[in-house]
């Protein structure tokens, strides 16, 4: 990286966590409008380092929910697992750790609110715990983690707790079809500042089904929401709102 950045010491604070290599943090708070207003700097965007964040919360969530679960079955730890890792509660998270305002974000995205955008701030989290990952490890990683998964454990959830179209298709999958749903990108259309994406998605031997949103995440619950019509299956989730978000 050739430009220094402000913001990563007091987050460090934040998360407890003192960073061997300060520049993963700061690369992980690089939004990628902020690289593009920045062009010839050195710069990289968080995006990488979301994707190996995203890794890591998986693993370390399982692990957790296997050792606190031992009464669980797979489809109810499914279900969990996918409640704690969805945007909404990462965006949390983040909210917690005040990882808003250290966001570095081009200048039309920090007017537009970006700062509290719940798909930025999930990303951005994701990005943070994939720059611990590379800094020290697994184990530094869930240790940061696992304040916020115990917390959201003791909170008292059950598998009739309303959870999303793509969760409630899986565990209906599981539960009669002993498979999972298969979801592919069939469509990608639009201008760049407002895309359509159509996702169709296979549930079981013979439920097919399509969707599309605003992001590829959107597409993917309007298509488990037209799956769960077609079998039937009208309560135990929530219904989805395709609110624009970045593009996927």
């Amino acid at each position: 990286m050739h430009e220094t950045l402000s913001g990563a010491p007091a987050l460090s604070g934040t998360l407890d966590y003192a960073f061997r290599d300060p520049s993963l943090l700061q690369a992980a708070l690089i939004h990628t409008s902020y690289v593009n207003e920045r062009p010839g700097r050195g710069l990289e965007s968080n995006e990488r380092l979301e994707f190996l964040g995203d890794a890591v919360l998986g693993v370390v969530v399982a692990h957790r929910l296997y050792e606190l679960r031992p009464e669980s079955a797979e489809g109810e730890l499914t279900v969990l697992r996918a409640w704690l890792v969805r945007q909404s509660t990462l965006a949390r998270w983040a909210r917690q750790l005040q990882l808003g305002p250290h966001l570095l974000l081009g200048r039309g995205e920090a007017r537009g609110g970006g700062r509290d955008r719940p798909a930025l701030l999930a990303r951005g989290f994701e990005a943070v715990i994939g720059a611990i990952y590379l800094d020290a490890g697994l184990d530094a990683a869930r240790s940061v983690l696992m304040p916020f998964i115990d917390q959201d454990i003791n909170m008292g959830f059950s598998p009739q707790r309303v959870v999303d179209a793509k969760s409630r298709l899986q565990q209906v999958t599981q539960a009669r079809f002993e498979s999972t749903p298969i979801y592919n990108l069939v469509d990608h259309s639009g201008p760049g500042h407002a895309p359509v994406f159509v996702v169709e998605v296979k549930a079981g031997p013979e439920i097919n089904a399509r969707g599309s949103g605003h992001s590829k995440r959107a597409a993917q619950q309007a298509a488990a929401h037209a799956a769960l019509q077609m079998l039937n299956v009208k309560e135990g989730y929530e219904e989805p709102q395709d609110e624009f978000d970045e593009a996927e």
